[in-house]
């Protein structure tokens, strides 16, 4: 049964993320969006292999977990799904695999998280759309990090003019609140019972679903993560010991000649700021989409009284 919020939240996201065609399935996490992702793509086209890249990070239950690979999160073992995994990027790899035909889906971050914030770029997203589309394969867009506006556009993989086959979000589709979804392109055809979820789509997580998009809408941030990241990632380029700035929009990797285990505890305990991390010399940064250039320059100038 689909209650009027559910409606609300499917019709609104539709419309903000420009895939207004997309049908919404709801779910409670992250997670769960990416194992119905794949269900979804088995269920259709018979098959069960699926192609996920290194480094990724898809979720902790047994089908996403099959699909990470990050030894510092995953323990090894058989999972349910039959996963071929691709070095980062490698497109003469990727369509190699693709080409024996019996790929059920390809699962990609928009923008790499965990991994360390590295971008498929728009010509590797480009062709391995054509790729999947050529050999029966559905594309699965994971933006469950990299969505809702962080990369300065509502979907990162937007860039690139794509429209996969599939999308999942969560994390900040309810600012906090336990809610996930699935963008579901109007080419498949579902039936009664062909996905499921508990507590998905209840009404707790559609109202905060919906403020999440009225927000984002109101407050344009969107834009705003798209001017402050570009902002932030070209005052970050004169850093001392910076290697290289990776990412888009407010999706930032800041990697440093040095193990940076230190300058985070600095930046935490001295100057209050906290970052994420991937590895030892990346720090991870992911602030909120409505900070300002006064708030990024907080942060490069107590890196700078740090690393000076």
């Amino acid at each position: 049964m689909v209650i009027s919020l559910q409606q609300q939240v499917a019709e609104k996201l539709g419309r903000l993320s420009g895939y207004p065609d997309y049908s919404l399935f709801l779910c409670n996490s992250g997670a769960e969006a990416n194992e119905n992702a794949l269900k979804l793509a088995s269920f259709t086209n018979k098959r069960s292999k699926v192609l996920a890249y290194r480094h990724a990070f898809h979720g902790r239950t047994s089908g996403t977990v099959a699909c990470t690979d990050n030894p510092s999160i995953v323990a090894p073992f058989n999972a349910v799904h039959q996963v071929e995994f691709i070095d980062r990027y490698d497109l003469d790899a990727t369509r190699k695999a693709l080409q024996t035909g019996d790929v059920s889906a390809v699962i990609i971050e928009g923008i790499q998280g965990v991994g360390g914030i590295f971008t498929p770029g728009t010509v590797f997203l480009q062709e391995l759309s054509s790729l999947c589309r050529q050999n029966g394969t559905f594309l699965i867009l994971d933006e469950i990090q990299s969505g809702y506006g962080r990369s300065g556009k509502f979907f990162a993989h937007q860039f690139a003019g794509i429209m996969p086959d599939i999308i999942t979000v969560a994390k900040g589709m309810g600012n906090g609140f336990p809610v996930g979804g699935v963008l579901i392109s109007p080419e498949f055809k579902p039936w009664h019972g062909m996905l499921g979820t508990t507590f998905g789509g209840n009404h707790l997580a559609c109202a905060a679903a919906k403020a999440v998009l009225d927000v984002i809408e109101e407050e344009k941030l969107v834009e705003n993560a798209a001017t402050v990241g570009e902002y932030l990632s070209t005052k970050s380029r004169t850093l001392k010991g910076l290697a290289e700035t990776r990412g888009m929009g407010l999706m930032i990797g800041l990697e440093f000649e040095f193990d940076i285990a230190q300058l985070r505890k600095e930046l935490l305990f001295t100057h209050h700021i906290f970052t994420g991390y991937s590895g030892k010399n990346t720090l991870r940064l992911l602030p909120p989409l409505g900070i300002s250039n006064k708030d990024a320059d907080r942060l490069i100038d107590s890196l700078e009284t740090i690393l000076s």
